[in-house]
């Protein structure tokens, strides 16, 4: 034992300080890895939607940059330097776990396969995100290509890419603690300066001073853009609000525009918001209609022909059309034999406000379950976006 541990030292000293890992390629480590993380901690928040969207092309950037510099890049770098097989990995890891692997100074087989597959995944949440974005909430390049129920499917698909790629970066971190144990460095470490120690004659990342300031440069410049656009500059125009209500941010989801009609939002916007009729389907507007002397406690008083014509709009953009990811998400959340009349009836109502207090209910900033606007922005267009959505100080 005594006699392994002098060759390892005398190994040591006459190993040289080498950079192995370019500058470029530890930005995109550690941007891709903080933009997975930020994506996955904004995943479950609709008030994050904008960031976690963000955070989605930022990924796939990331990967189209990797493939690039994985050809065009320094050494260590290219694939070519780490090209391993699946056979390969796996005897690379029994010879870990036999604790006999030899130490590499890029990549090892096992790291590789992983480092193949965390693109691989990046790449379809990316995608696959992509597709959500355009289906299930209708926005971006894809909006209006598929419909929302569509885009639940690639939903599910990006949601199980995503588990899946944090599986990989939790066997990613096992290897990385692993492999230095057994070969006394610390890889984190060397990721953040790029040097490792080699044997003489090793190869060296030559650093590319334009590439890198290149990419400082294009960094910086997003870093800013966000900072400064994203998230501070309002947009003039107000989705449908009137004054003091707040603004929306330059990354807030506009919805579809949805139907209209002057005389809906004069009756029913005198007592309370004119909620669109995308939020119920036509058998309850069809029943709050014909039961309009007993409306919530009132009687509407409603002439015949004024009530024909509300009719005809509240049941032709009935939830049943699906023109908004909420209307299509409260219309199957409402089984075939009930009826509400209250959209604060609808299971996907209650499901997504179950975390709301009664007390936030009753604060003097919203007073109650039926004033839309306290929360959403865009409550009289009637769209409910997600990204739509600032709750206000209570």
């Amino acid at each position: 034992m005594l006699a392994r541990v002098s060759i390892f030292h005398q190994r040591t000293e006459l190993m040289q300080r080498i950079l192995v890992w370019d500058f470029p390629t530890r930005v995109f480590h550690w941007a891709l890895a903080l933009s997975f993380a930020g994506a996955w901690l904004t995943s479950e928040s609709d008030r994050w939607l904008s960031v976690h969207v963000f955070l989605g092309y930022q990924m796939l950037g990331l990967v189209i940059f990797r493939v690039i510099w994985g050809l065009i890049g320094t050494h260590y770098a290219r694939f070519s330097s780490f090209w391993f097989g699946p056979k390969d990995a796996l005897a690379y890891l029994r010879q870990v776990l036999a604790r006999q692997a030899p130490r590499h100074v890029g990549h090892n087989p096992t790291g590789s396969v992983a480092i193949y597959l965390l693109l691989l995944f990046a790449l379809l949440v990316g995608i696959t995100g992509f597709f959500t974005l355009g289906g299930e909430e209708q926005q971006g390049a894809l909006a209006g290509w598929m419909g929302i129920t569509q885009g639940r499917i690639f939903k599910s698909l990006h949601e199980f890419s995503a588990n899946l790629m944090l599986l990989l970066v939790f066997g990613h971190l096992a290897g990385v603690i692993g492999e230095s144990l057994l070969h006394k460095e610390n890889l984190a470490r060397s990721m953040f300066t790029g040097i490792k120690l080699a044997d003489a004659g090793a190869p060296v990342a030559r650093p590319r001073l334009l590439v890198a300031l290149f990419m400082a440069m294009l960094m910086a410049t997003y870093g800013i853009w966000w900072f400064f656009y994203a998230l501070h500059a309002p947009l003039e125009q107000q989705l449908g609000g009137t004054a003091g209500k707040p603004k929306t941010p330059a990354v807030a989801f506009v919805g579809p525009k949805l139907a209209d009609n002057a005389q809906w939002r004069e009756e029913c916007g005198s007592c309370h918001l004119a909620f669109h009729p995308s939020l119920l389907p036509r058998r309850s507007w069809v029943r709050i209609m014909s039961e309009q002397k007993q409306h919530f406690g009132s009687d509407l008083g409603l002439e015949a022909p004024i009530t024909a014509a509300l009719l005809t709009f509240l049941t032709d953009n009935s939830a049943e059309q699906r023109k908004t990811e909420p209307a299509t998400k409260i219309e199957l959340s409402i089984k075939v034999d009930a009826t509400p009349l209250r959209i604060t009836e609808t299971p996907y109502w209650v499901k997504k406000h179950r975390d709301i207090t009664v007390a936030d209910w009753q604060s003097p900033k919203v007073k109650s379950r039926s004033n839309c606007a306290a929360c959403h922005v865009d409550a009289e267009a009637g769209t409910f976006e997600d990204a739509a959505m600032r709750l206000p100080v209570l």
